[in-house]
This record gives C-alpha cells, sequence and structure tokens, in this order.
C-alpha cells in the first residue's frame, strides 16, 4: 500500500498522483511539485489517500514544498507572461498569414519554457513563426497541433444540456463516438442537435450506448416482416425503455405491443395475454347446511314374506287390551278358508320310487332260520 496525493495545474486539466511525503495537505492548498520539466505549480484536487502498489504508477514524483507568498507572486507574474506571449504570437500568425489558430499558451514555473497550442485543418509550416519567438522571448519555444475536442476541453463553456461540458468537468480521456450510437437511442439525426461545442458528436452519447446495445437485443429490427396476435405486419418504431414495438399491419392501422410477441413471419403468432384481474377482495365464509336425505328402512329379504305378513296381521299388545273384537267367535278368517280349499301337491316321484324300493328290498330279503336249516 502507498500514500498518494492527486494535484492538477489547470482548473479542466487532468489530476496526477504525486507522494505527499510527510506534508498534511488539504483539498485547495497550493504546492510545488517536481515534474519531468522540473518545477510546477499545482492545487491539491483530492486528499491523501491509500492506493494498493499495483494500481500506483511508480516512481512517483514528490511534492517539493508547500507555496510560499514569494510562490505565489512568481505565479502571477508566469500567467502575465501568458497573456504576453499569446498575444504576440497571434500578431505574428497574422504577419505570417498562416492557417491555423491560437488558442491557449502554457508557461512553466521557473518562466523557461512556453508551449502554444493551436488549431488546424491540415500541417502548418510555421518555421519562421518559431524563430519570430525565440529573438523575442529568449526562452524555449513549443507549438503543438491539438484536436477541436481538445480545445474545448481546456477551453471550458456550457453544453446544450445547459451544464458544464463533460470534458471540462471529469472526464479525463476521449473514446471515439459515431453515428450508430444516435440510432441506437433513437435520436435524432440532425448534426445540430447531436453535436458539441467541439462541432464534433457529443461524448455523452457513450454514456448509455451499453445499455440500449443491451436493451435492443430482444427486438425485431426495423422494417421487418412479423406476425402479431392481431395479423401480420412490419415493424416502424422501437420503444426500448418501455419494451414496446410498433407495427403497421397489412391493414393499415399501427399497433403497439411488446416485444416477445412479434415472431417470424413463417412461425404462429403467439395468443394475446389475457388481463390480469384484481383478486377479489376476501368475505366472511356463511355457515352451510347440509341436509341429510332421509333414511331408508332396510328391505326384508325374500324369505321374510311371510313375517311381513304376519306383522301386519299382529296387533300390539295395547291394542289388544283396549280394543273389543267386533266379529263372532266363531268366525272363520277367509285367509284361512282360501288356505283349506287350495288343494294338496302330490309328492315328488323321486320320494315314491325311493319308498317301493325299500318295499322290494324288505320282500326279497330271505329269513335267516331256513336258511340254515336248508344247508344242514
Amino acid at each position: 500500500m502507498g500514500k498518494v496525493v492527486g494535484i492538477r495545474f489547470k482548473p479542466q486539466g487532468k489530476t496526477y498522483d504525486f507522494d505527499p511525503g510527510l506534508y498534511v495537505l488539504s483539498k485547495g492548498d497550493k504546492v510545488v511539485v517536481e515534474t519531468e520539466q522540473g518545477l510546477g505549480f499545482g492545487t491539491v484536487a483530492l486528499t491523501a489517500r491509500q492506493v494498493s502498489e499495483e494500481m500506483l504508477k511508480l516512481p512517483l514524483k514528490k511534492i517539493h514544498r508547500i507555496a510560499t507568498p514569494e510562490d505565489l507572486e512568481q505565479y502571477e507574474s508566469v500567467l502575465q507572461l501568458e497573456k504576453d506571449a499569446f498575444e504576440y504570437c497571434e500578431n505574428g500568425i497574422a504577419e505570417l498569414k498562416l492557417d491555423m489558430s491560437l488558442f491557449s499558451v502554457d508557461a512553466t514555473f521557473d518562466s523557461t519554457k512556453l508551449t502554444f497550442f493551436f488549431t488546424a485543418e491540415g500541417r502548418v509550416d510555421f518555421r519562421e513563426l518559431v524563430k519570430t519567438l525565440v529573438r523575442h522571448f529568449r526562452v524555449r519555444i513549443e507549438l503543438r497541433q491539438i484536436g477541436v475536442r481538445h480545445q474545448a476541453k481546456m477551453c471550458g463553456g456550457l453544453g446544450r444540456c445547459g451544464r458544464e461540458t463533460c470534458c471540462t468537468s471529469f472526464m479525463t480521456g476521449f473514446v471515439p463516438v459515431s453515428v450508430k450510437m444516435a440510432k441506437v437511442q433513437n435520436l435524432s439525426l440532425n448534426p445540430t442537435k447531436i453535436s458539441g461545442l467541439c462541432g464534433r458528436l457529443m461524448c455523452c452519447l457513450t454514456f448509455e450506448h451499453e445499455t440500449y446495445k443491451a436493451l435492443r437485443d430482444g427486438f425485431p429490427k426495423l422494417g421487418k416482416k412479423v406476425n402479431t396476435p392481431s395479423g401480420k405486419g412490419k415493424v416502424v418504431r422501437h420503444n426500448l425503455l418501455k419494451g414496446l414495438v410498433s407495427v403497421r399491419l397489412d391493414e393499415g392501422s399501427e399497433i403497439e405491443l411488446p416485444a416477445d410477441h412479434c415472431t417470424p413471419p413463417d412461425e404462429q403468432p403467439l395468443p394475446p395475454s389475457p388481463p390480469q384481474q384484481q383478486p377479489e377482495p376476501p368475505s366472511v365464509a356463511e355457515p352451510e347446511v347440509v341436509e341429510e336425505p332421509p333414511k331408508k328402512e332396510d328391505p326384508l329379504p325374500k324369505g321374510d314374506d311371510k313375517k311381513r305378513r304376519s306383522r301386519r296381521k299382529k296387533k300390539s299388545p295395547r291394542q289388544a287390551k283396549g280394543a273389543q273384537s267386533t266379529e263372532p267367535p266363531n268366525a272363520v278368517n277367509p285367509d284361512q278358508k282360501q288356505a283349506k280349499d287350495k288343494p294338496r301337491r302330490p309328492k315328488s316321484r323321486r320320494g315314491n320310487r325311493q319308498n317301493t324300493d325299500k318295499k322290494n328290498e324288505v320282500r326279497s330279503k330271505p329269513v335267516s332260520g331256513n336258511s340254515q336249516g336248508s344247508d344242514s
């Protein structure tokens, strides 16, 4: 683990890590640090923090000292030198009629080197301009050509959203931006609406590109023929954030439905999902009344017909005691009379044959006494 502190040399510049050593610094403190070009004057942007060795960019430069009043006066003189150099260089460009645009001058803390930043459409022969600047300032001169995006970062300004430009406020580097990113996000392709202060595509188009790209994976392509529950049609518009697709049917009407309800023309469309029914509030359960069916008496078996008849004939003892019979004592029951008048059934022939066989056996059996006498 190592202890580092973040130092920034320009208000919109990049933050560099330095070794604080024994100094305890707060955000906004002015310090003098060691750089590759000598001593530099910077401002603390990030306070001291612990960083792993893998994240450190060794070797780290050290903080030389905390800025003194003399250092602040020297820094003011450096700023005045930069202004004078900017005016003199612009006059030299106009005299030499060079096709270049100067926008910034940077001087070192010890005033031993001046760096001029400019933009141009192509290559510029500025050798005569360099000779003029060296004769006037008697220091090392460097002219550096940069792009318009870096120019916007160094100059600063307000973007289309009303806030400070992203490259000036927090971006530390630039990434490629293409018109395809605007198409994926369904933005207008009007150059005046998707361009920044630098005249190039806005850097913020890259911030949400991966999110829109992931959402678009499950959507059918624009202009593709699809099947829908309402019929066949053509995809005309996407709504990635809501997950909806606008389809123009062959009939001429236009519908909006979820992307997963669109299928290729050779497949059958999915049925429309039924509307979700809201659950009914719980009601108080009423007691159920169960009606039991009447019990049926078990019928008597076939052999108990006579018992059934006898039950009808017999009377309870209470009825026999309390009631007086109105019939005469010698009266004959009509059921009994009918029973007497019925003829008797003849006996089965099988029983008669058995009786005759027994009689024949008795007759044919010899007497024991006669048989002995005849033998003797």
